[in-house]
């Protein structure tokens, strides 16, 4: 309900699922746009100021990007920073979607941090039935766990080709720094045998070894462009990590040449997201 939703990296994807939720009839929301109700218009109008009320500036910076005040739409440069009466009334505009997710947007006499705070909770409520927990009974539980539990956390000291000094560990750093770069969303996972990069999952996994770093792309070997010839197919041969392409990183010198591979499958995971949304 507070989370700034707007510059999540999967923003279509949670409001096209949000919307086509247990829909037997799909609606077609590519061609749908995020819109802002409160706008993010630094210069708010004086009807937006007197809707808000004093306290104006610190409910735009709180609730601009929350899920109470984003909603889809096909309108979106007619809406631009209209009063809410107007992108109610106007046509085309919330009386008249046929969204859910501007369900009751309609019968609002006034959009400030109250029914934005409103707004939120009732969509939580349904995103908890979108994306819910798994829920699995203890004896199912019991059957799978073993009398000792493994290890579930790793760190760079249990793989000794990264440990302070080693050759790999200077250049691990270095492509580890270029990795997160990518993107805000972009997190590690350190293993037992590797370590993964994830934007919603794998997208490159690197395998230390004592002379270089093996990386593994989760992408078909034949979706990559390497003019360098880089790259091995490894497609169906049994390797530590995902995907279908293997590299050997060695020496920094290839390393920008690398990351615009490994950037390819980054590329390609949050392109598939889009198509999936």
């Amino acid at each position: 309900m507070t989370r700034d939703l707007y510059n999540f990296r999967s923003r279509s994807y949670w409001l096209r699922r949000l919307e086509n939720h247990d829909r037997k009839e799909r609606v077609p929301v590519d061609e749908y746009t995020i819109e802002h109700i409160l706008p993010q218009n630094e210069n708010l109008s004086r009807e937006w100021q007197h809707a808000l009320g004093e306290d104006w500036k610190r409910i735009q910076e709180t609730w601009l990007h929350t899920l109470g005040n984003l909603t889809l739409t096909g309108y979106n440069a007619e809406y631009s920073d209209r009063p809410f009466a107007k992108k109610r009334d106007m046509k085309g505009g919330f009386k008249e979607s046929p969204l859910r997710v501007n369900e009751g947007l309609g019968a609002l006499e006034s959009w400030d941090e109250t029914t934005i705070q409103k707004r939120a909770e009732r969509l939580a409520n349904v995103a908890v039935t979108v994306w819910q927990a798994p829920s699995v009974s203890e004896d199912v539980l019991s059957a799978y766990r073993s009398e000792k539990e493994p290890q579930t956390s790793y760190s760079l000291d249990d793989h000794p080709q990264l440990e302070e000094g080693a050759p790999m560990r200077e250049l691990f750093e270095a492509l580890r720094k270029e990795v997160l770069a990518l993107d805000p969303g972009v997190t590690e996972e350190i293993l037992k045998l590797y370590i993964a990069f994830k934007a919603e999952t794998n997208f490159v996994d690197v395998v230390p070894q004592k002379s270089r770093l093996r990386l593994s792309l989760n992408m078909a070997f034949y979706e990559l462009h390497d003019p360098k010839q880089l790259a091995k197919d490894v497609t169906n041969l049994g390797r530590w990590g995902n995907g279908d392409v293997e590299i050997g990183l060695s020496s920094s010198d290839d390393l920008p040449y690398v990351m615009g591979l490994v950037r390819q499958a980054f590329e390609k995971q949050m392109g598939d997201l889009e198509v999936a949304g």
